[in-house]
């Protein structure tokens, strides 16, 4: 989401105070945080062309460093020697097409460029050897090899003060806002054989995803109009020449196409084999990096884009080419990750070739979700549950293998879970259950409801995910997955358009009475959350019921009028409320829980970073202020230089016993 042309105080100038961390410390914090810690996570697959080898990173005490696992011997495990430098950090590798070399990012670079500045490397399996191939300043991600092996591609923003896109925090405001200092994202090339760099695609045009032709002579990539932060949902497809200033061709205008991709966002563009076609998944999507939607075929050259996967009760977010006739597809089906073998002729998924998974799957890169060899007969992912912690899964669809044991032994610290469906208004609705921790059935306990963001993305099944603090601590704890949510197809996602905090809330609130009838839960004692969308569902569902003993906001909306021009990613609205406010504000001030304040009783904690360029923090200095005018007991805790995601290890500790303590103070655990 991006940098917006109407923007108040949501950043500081200067240096804003330290924090002075919660007086009140609660001892079990530290028990469950360590136990929950003490797992290790992989954060990067991707398997050999052949088949036979995982690469795989995994953060350390010294840095990130990359692992080689071979499939048919995966005890033998090797770690990959790279540069010098102490903490240095090396990630995100990529296999060459011919297996032979491994290109990734590190910082190993001793005194050769500027520290903590990482470079593309490549890593020889014929020498065994690693080196630089490029030297340039600047942030890079998402490394790809050209086809013929000769080159890589990456997205790069050159000497960049700050991650690209609308998480990080956003630079303190100074200048001419939305016109000094934009930093725009484009893809550099770097040829291997003679190490030569440049960036090729337009120098006005902010670059979200691309991918090679099958012949590395052209890119596909989806772009849009700097600021980039702010225009990934009006963002179009091009295709052009792999060459700098050779011009890019328009083949996909989102906003001017008819039928029902119309104004929707597009992700993932994919070159089919003989290079005549492309795929995208498109789409109602919230947030770039979440994806979701149908999957639509088009030519290469432009022209009509057919939805191949119309009318699916789930929510394709992954895919890749098998062959000209076939998808290898990852889906979210209510709540879980389903793979599968997708016939373009038929528009049907192969039964024999078909892997549902409880818990989520990721692997990076722009692969995406799920690593494939060449052929597409062997798979790699990292998969994890509530219930299973992360660990690296490859082989055979069929027949897929763990094949990293880095948490054997390690037990979950919170309760089970249950995964629990209802209807409600003639929709199948789905959310997650995690019981409280030595769950006693014969006891009675407290109900924690946490709404996710988005509102277009959905809560799966994941280590620590889902409130498992929470859990942890003694709750029960409720992540339902209502309508504007993923996993049951795009009616389902569009079905909270125009209608934020009705629908959905009604969704929620069906599902607690489910809850209530099947489990032992104190009534007097439910409390509701969320971040960001969920910081939005609380405190607007706090204006609509007094059902909720205690609320905590984070990052939160309250008055999507005065949002509009706060914010640093406007374009992300008008495919959810239909016009501008200055269009329709009637529809905007519908869901807006500060048109409603007086009707709230709920004591609320409210959170969020001073420079949170997503929601920004006015936002939640009107509804604290407006609940504090209104007798409602209250609190706000502003946290310094953070963004909508918070980075500070510490920041992030303060915020859990905040919000831990504001429950135990007004819903306890007993």
């Amino acid at each position: 989401m991006g940098l917006g042309l109407c923007l108040p105080t949501q950043g500081q100038s200067g240096t804003p105070a330290p924090m002075a961390p919660l007086a009140k410390h609660d001892a079990r914090l530290d028990q469950v945080t360590a136990a929950m810690h003490a797992s290790k996570s992989p954060a990067w697959v991707t398997l050999s062309p052949d088949g036979s080898t995982v690469a795989w990173t995994l953060r350390q005490k010294g840095g990130s460093q990359i692992h080689l696992t071979e499939l048919a011997n995966p005890s033998q495990d090797k770690v990959l020697s790279v540069g010098s430098g102490e903490n240095c950090e090396s990630g995100s590798p990529v296999w060459s097409p011919d297996g032979v070399s491994l290109a990734f990012l590190s910082d190993c670079t001793g005194k050769t460029d500027k520290a903590d500045q990482e470079q593309v490397f490549i890593w020889s399996k014929n020498t065994g050897t690693s080196a630089p191939v490029t030297h340039v300043t600047g942030i890079m991600t998402w490394l790809a090899w050209a086809p013929n092996g000769k080159a890589i591609g990456f997205l790069f923003v050159e000497n960049a003060t700050r991650s690209a896109g609308a998480l990080a925090a956003m630079k303190p405001w100074s200048g001419v806002i939305g016109e000094d200092g934009v930093e725009i994202q484009r893809v550099g090339v770097v040829d291997v054989a003679s190490q030569r760099f440049e960036q090729v695609t337009p120098a006005n045009k902010h670059v979200y995803e691309f991918d090679w032709s099958p012949d590395s002579s052209k890119l596909a990539y989806v772009a849009a109009n700097p600021p980039g932060e702010n225009n990934w949902w009006v963002a179009d497809l091009y295709t052009q020449p792999v060459s700098a200033g050779s011009g890019a061709k328009l083949i996909l205008d989102t906003p001017t196409v008819a039928g029902p991709l119309h104004g929707l966002q597009i992700a993932v563009p994919r070159w089919s084999p003989d290079g005549s076609r492309i795929a995208f998944i498109g789409g109602l999507m919230s947030d770039q990096g979440s994806t979701g939607g149908d999957i639509y075929v088009m030519p290469s050259n432009g022209g009509e884009p057919k939805n191949v996967t119309p009318g699916r009760a789930a929510t394709p977010q992954w895919f890749s080419w098998v062959n000209e006739d076939t998808l290898g597809v990852d889906e979210i089906a209510k709540g879980k990750s389903r793979l599968f073998a997708y016939d373009l002729n038929t528009e049907k998924a192969s039964e024999q070739y078909t892997l549902t998974v409880p818990g989520t799957v990721r692997a990076g890169g722009l692969a995406g979700r799920i690593a494939l060899s060449a052929d597409s007969s062997n798979v790699a992912f990292i998969r994890s549950s509530f219930s299973e912690a992360p660990e690296v899964w490859a082989g055979p669809l069929g027949s897929v293998k763990q094949i990293t044991h880095l948490n054997d032994g390690v037990k979950p610290v919170w309760g089970k879970d249950e995964s629990i469906e209802w209807t409600n208004e003639g929709f199948d609705v789905q959310g997650w259950l995690l019981y409280p921790a030595n769950y006693d059935p014969a006891k009675r306990y407290p109900l924690i409801v946490s709404v996710h963001g988005g509102p277009s993305s959905a809560i799966g099944s994941s280590w620590g995910g889902g409130g498992a603090l929470y859990s942890a601590m003694g709750y029960f704890v409720f992540s339902p997955n209502p309508r504007g949510s993923y996993g049951q197809g795009e009616k389902f996602t569009q079905a909270n358009v125009k209608d934020f905090g009705y629908g959905d809330l009604r969704d929620v609130l069906a599902g607690m009475d489910v809850l209530e009838k099947r489990f032992p839960i104190d009534k007097s004692r439910e409390g509701l959350t969320g971040w960001s969308y969920g910081g939005f569902m609380t405190m607007f569902g706090v204006t609509q019921t007094t059902r909720f003993r205690a609320a905590v906001a984070g990052a939160g909306i309250s008055d999507w009028k005065s949002y509009y021009g706060e914010n640093s990613i406007d374009q992300w609205m008008l495919p959810f409320f239909g016009k501008t406010v200055y269009d329709d504000a009637a529809v905007y001030a519908k869901s807006s829980a500060i048109e409603y304040i007086k009707n709230v009783k709920t004591p609320t904690l409210v959170i969020v970073g001073d420079r949170d360029g997503e929601c920004p923090a006015p936002q939640s200095f009107e509804f604290w202020h407006a609940l504090r005018a209104e007798g409602v007991k209250t609190q706000l805790v502003v946290y310094p230089n953070e963004g909508h995601g918070f980075r500070d290890p510490e920041h992030i500790r303060d915020r859990d016993e905040r919000m831990l303590d504001w429950f135990a103070t007004e819903m306890p655990a007993k």
